[in-house]
Parts: C-alpha cells; sequence; structure tokens
C-alpha cells in the first residue's frame, strides 16, 4: 500500500488525481493535506512524515499581481523543502511544473525554480525527485478565467456569454485524465527524473477549439444530438464541455412526442457516434444504478411511469434530484464523474431506455459503485 499526499489536492488536477487514487483502494491510501497546513509546521511535518509520496500540486496559477504569484509559489516550495529537511524525509516527490518553464513570465520562473530547489534537496539529502514539465492541460471541472482557456470557453458558451479569442496560438494539450496516468505511471514506478517531459496528446489552435464548442453548444444543447466526435480529442472536449452545462436549469429535457391512433412514437437520441441503446422495466420502489463513469456519455429516458434521478458529483455532497413522468416523456445524461441513479417512485412498472456512447466490457467496464 503506497501512502500518497497530494498538496493542492482540491484544485483543478489534484481533484482528479485524488478521486482517481481513491478509486484504487487496494492499492493506494490518500493521505489527506489542506493548504493551511504550510502555516503550521508541526502540522506539515506530520503530513510529510506520513507520505511515501507527495504530489505537489498547490500553486498560484493567475494573478492580476504576477510577482506575488512568484514569491507564492517559490515560497510554498521552500516550505515542503524545509519540511522534508526536519523530518528527514525519504518520500518520492512528483512536482508539477510547466513548459512555460523556458518563457518570460514569473509564472513560469516560479515553476522551474521549484522544480530545481527539489532537485537540489534530492540531490543534497538522497531524495527522489520527478520533475514533470506539463502542457496545457484540460478537462471537467477547471475554473474558468484560472486554469485554461478551454475552462474559460466552455463556461461562456454553456451561458450563452461570448468568447473572445485574446492570441489564436497554436496550443499543446493533454487531457487531465491522461495527465493522471501519466502521474501514476511515475508513482508506481519510482521515477527519479528530474526533468521529466510529459509529451501533449493534442494540438489546436485557439479558433479551432471555439469552433468545435460552438458546435458541441449548437449539436448538444440546441438542437439535442449527440455531436459526431471523429477522434479521441473531440470526445474528451464534449465531455469536458458537458461538465460546464447548467444541469440543475438544464435537465430534464422533454421529448418530442409524435401521437396517433396506432400509439405515440418517441426519438430517443439522434448521435454521430458509436453506441448501444437499451430498455428496462423497474417494478415500484427499486433503485437501479448507483454508479458513475469517467469517459462514458450515458442518457437514462423515461418513457412510461415516474422516477426519480438523482446525480452527485464524486467528491461532494450536492445531490440533483430530477423527477420525470412518462406522461411527458423527458431524460436526463449522465455527467462523468457524477454518480447516479434512477428509482422507481410510481406504482406502476417504470420502463426506461437507456443509451450509452460504447457497450459494456467487463474487462474495461468503467463503471464505478458509489451511493449517489
Amino acid at each position: 500500500m503506497i501512502k500518497v499526499g497530494i498538496t493542492g489536492s482540491k484544485g483543478f488536477v489534484g481533484y482528479h488525481l485524488y478521486q482517481t487514487l481513491a478509486l484504487r483502494k487496494d492499492e493506494f491510501s490518500l493521505i489527506e493535506f489542506d493548504r493551511s497546513f504550510f502555516d503550521d509546521n508541526q502540522t506539515l511535518d506530520a503530513f510529510v512524515s506520513s507520505c511515501d509520496v507527495i504530489v505537489h500540486l498547490a500553486a498560484l496559477n493567475r494573478h492580476n499581481d504576477p510577482q506575488l504569484i512568484y514569491e507564492t509559489n517559490t515560497l510554498l516550495v521552500k516550505s515542503l523543502v524545509a519540511s522534508l529537511k526536519r523530518t528527514a524525509s525519504k518520500a518520492h516527490l512528483i512536482i508539477s511544473s510547466s513548459t512555460q518553464e523556458e518563457r518570460d513570465n514569473l509564472y513560469g520562473k516560479s515553476k522551474k525554480e521549484g522544480r530545481l530547489l527539489l532537485s537540489e534537496w534530492a540531490n543534497q539529502c538522497g531524495g527522489s525527485l520527478s520533475g514533470l514539465v506539463i502542457p496545457n492541460v484540460f478537462g471537467p471541472f477547471g475554473h474558468p478565467n484560472y486554469n485554461s482557456v478551454i475552462a474559460t470557453f466552455c463556461h461562456q458558451i454553456a451561458r450563452d456569454e461570448t468568447p473572445k479569442i485574446d492570441v489564436d496560438g497554436e496550443l499543446k494539450l493533454i487531457y487531465v485524465g491522461e495527465l493522471v496516468e501519466e502521474i501514476l505511471n511515475v508513482i508506481c514506478n519510482n521515477d527519479n527524473t528530474h526533468e521529466l517531459i510529459i509529451p501533449c496528446t493534442a494540438e489546436a489552435k485557439v479558433s479551432e477549439i471555439l469552433s468545435l464548442l460552438q458546435y458541441f453548444r449548437k449539436s448538444y444543447q440546441d438542437d439535442r444530438e449527440i455531436p459526431v466526435l471523429v477522434n479521441d480529442f473531440e470526445h474528451k472536449l464534449f465531455n469536458t464541455y458537458r461538465c460546464y452545462m447548467d444541469l440543475a436549469n438544464y435537465f430534464p429535457k422533454k421529448f418530442v412526442q409524435h401521437a396517433d391512433n396506432r400509439g405515440a412514437f418517441v426519438e430517443i437520441a439522434r448521435q454521430g457516434i458509436p453506441g448501444q441503446t437499451s430498455f428496462s422495466t423497474t417494478l415500484p420502489g427499486i433503485t437501479r444504478g448507483n454508479h458513475f463513469h469517467t469517459r462514458k456519455i450515458e442518457r437514462f429516458a423515461v418513457i412510461k411511469g415516474k422516477a426519480l434521478i438523482q446525480l452527485r458529483r464524486i467528491g461532494t455532497d450536492e445531490v440533483h434530484d430530477f423527477y420525470l413522468d412518462g406522461d411527458e416523456p423527458a431524460y436526463v445524461d449522465m455527467p462523468i464523474w457524477h454518480t447516479h441513479n434512477i428509482k422507481n417512485i410510481g406504482e406502476d412498472i417504470l420502463y426506461t431506455i437507456f443509451w450509452i456512447n460504447e457497450p459494456f466490457d467487463s474487462n474495461d467496464p468503467d463503471t464505478y459503485f458509489e451511493i449517489v
């Protein structure tokens, strides 16, 4: 069992790393961290002493005062190094740096200096360091106007705001889930590379990304179609976009129902990608689900009966309750990293159609049990 502590576990990358490690309880034990630990040597030392691996992600990314960014980030590393020395720690340190290291800005300078400070500690004290130089990271739950231009665009487009391109540069990108896998590999292999370049997995101009996100908005929210996704990057970008939507005010969506003397016809989903559509009946009082996915796109469509569908983002307490009635057929989509269920709250059998973008594979199910 590897004991892992994450500074910045409530940040963008930290959240995803923390939640992914939490899924692998047989391999990893998470040591809790709070930003206030940096203000108290005794508490910080207790944290450091408890860890086999420390992933240092805590940092200030943006601020009106660049000097404050530099001072904050270097001070955090210096505090961590001092604690490592006080405790004679032999923990494996992993620090997230940035490809901005070589740019003429104080953020990039702070990241490089932080990595070099830890490298000096490792060389002097016999420690182990993985210094990750990371390209632009995107994915669900990044903070708009802070973590990335993709987070900003997603937030703006989902809320009918008008994005603005300042510089239409070519971005080298990595999806946050892919970065987490890189970090896991470094942990498991006990890598001791003080400057480890993490390769990008996609490249795109800012204008191309904006165009794709606007297409997702029109196709998915306005036309209510699953968009055509031609490659892995577009799939990950679409999953990212969906997590910025205002779920409480968007779902459930009522279907267009066409009825005549033969009965009724309801189209469930138009799709541009392969998938699986299934049908179920649920007895009164029975609950299905209570699981979440990290990559799948899934839709629950109630066509007969009364249902309560619940969603809760992993690592949070807020539960979204959606009440659906087959008399007005409607659907709710399941965002990734949201545990979900469906309960028959009526007196009759509940009829539900499920659509998901990939058939169930027992060798790679991407299905994790957690009560909503």
